[in-house]
Parts: structure tokens; C-alpha cells; sequence
């Protein structure tokens, strides 16, 4: 088992400055997955999520957010069919990340309605790597963050759908599978 790629949250916040403010938290040599779970405990789910989205690596993040979604499916309303897709392509990336399908989903994400979460997970597996501006174009990388900011956003819309008392169970499960796949178990 390889563990956490950050274990501790400094460590976190120095390969990703802008977690701190996302997350909330000071940094500390406290282990993230720790962190992750004490959050989750105390249903503090904004920074919960903010940290997953940053603790996994792109492709598990993408993942984890796409799937996360799925969790709330019964708890929110029906997305719009272009919002399926977006998430069906982003799914797609993750689980083979090739250039075509991360610029698929970039195209989708640019093109979606920006209100609906699974836009931002399509975003999140655009903005993963390689260049984000047109072919024609010199390469334009996106900042590294981009993928955990998108992740995060996608989650937060999804939170906005749900009435409170509904939020708690999916929650705490995609916040336990963000913990299995930080310790490379799921």
C-alpha cells in the first residue's frame, strides 16, 4: 500500500497554496486522511470535500467526484440530459485518460450550463492535464489546482440541490471513498 500522496495538510498546502483558504484549516503536520475523517465525524462537509478534492491525485479526484454524484442521484433533482453526458464523459476519462476524451470533456464542460455540477466534473477532467486552449493553439496549461477547484465546485452544486437532512448519508459515503482511494484501497 503506497499511502496518502500528502500526509500531512502543510504538506498539502505547499504543493497546493490555494487549499488552505478552500479547506479552512491551518496547516499542521496532522495526518489528512485523520483530518478527512474527524470532518466527516463532525459533518463539516465543505471542508471535507474541499479536502478530498486536493488530497486525491487528478484522476482519482475526477473519479471520486463523478461518483459522488452518482450517491445523490435519489436526493436531488433529475439532472438535464447535456449534464448526463458531461458526467458520463468525465466518468469515461477516468477510467481511461486519454488526450481525446480529457479534450472531449474539456469541449463539453466549456459548452455545459455552468449551474449543474456535472459540468464541473467535466471540467475537472478537462483542466487534469495536457493543453487547455484550442489545437491550433501553443500549449496553455491549467493551474494545477484546477482539477480539485472544479471537483469541489461540481460537489458544492450538488450540495446547494439537496435539502439538508438528505445531505448527511451521501456525504459521509463519498467522503469514506475518498478515504479508501487515498489510501489506495479502494
Amino acid at each position: 500500500m503506497a499511502g496518502p500522496r500528502f500526509p500531512s495538510l502543510a504538506g498539502l498546502y505547499e504543493a497546493f497554496p490555494s487549499a488552505a483558504a478552500d479547506i479552512g484549516l491551518p496547516a499542521s503536520a496532522a495526518d489528512c486522511v485523520q483530518v478527512l475523517a474527524g470532518l466527516a465525524r463532525e459533518e463539516a462537509w465543505p471542508a471535507a470535500i474541499s479536502l478530498a478534492a486536493y488530497l486525491l491525485s487528478r484522476r482519482d479526484a475526477v473519479a471520486w467526484g463523478c461518483q459522488s454524484l452518482r450517491r445523490f442521484s435519489g436526493a436531488r433533482p433529475a439532472p438535464p440530459p447535456g449534464a448526463e453526458q458531461a458526467l458520463k464523459v468525465a466518468e469515461a476519462w477516468a477510467a481511461r485518460p486519454e488526450e481525446g476524451l480529457r479534450r472531449l470533456a474539456l469541449d463539453l464542460g466549456t459548452k455545459a450550463d455552468a449551474g449543474e455540477p456535472e459540468t464541473w466534473m467535466a471540467l475537472a477532467a478537462g483542466w487534469s492535464g495536457g493543453s487547455i486552449g484550442p489545437p491550433e493553439f501553443p500549449h496553455l496549461r491549467a493551474p494545477p489546482e484546477q482539477t480539485a477547484r472544479a471537483v469541489r465546485t461540481g460537489m458544492f452544486l450538488v450540495l446547494a440541490q439537496v435539502p439538508p437532512a438528505a445531505a448527511a448519508a451521501p456525504c459521509a459515503a463519498c467522503i469514506a471513498l475518498a478515504s479508501d482511494l487515498a489510501l489506495d484501497l479502494a
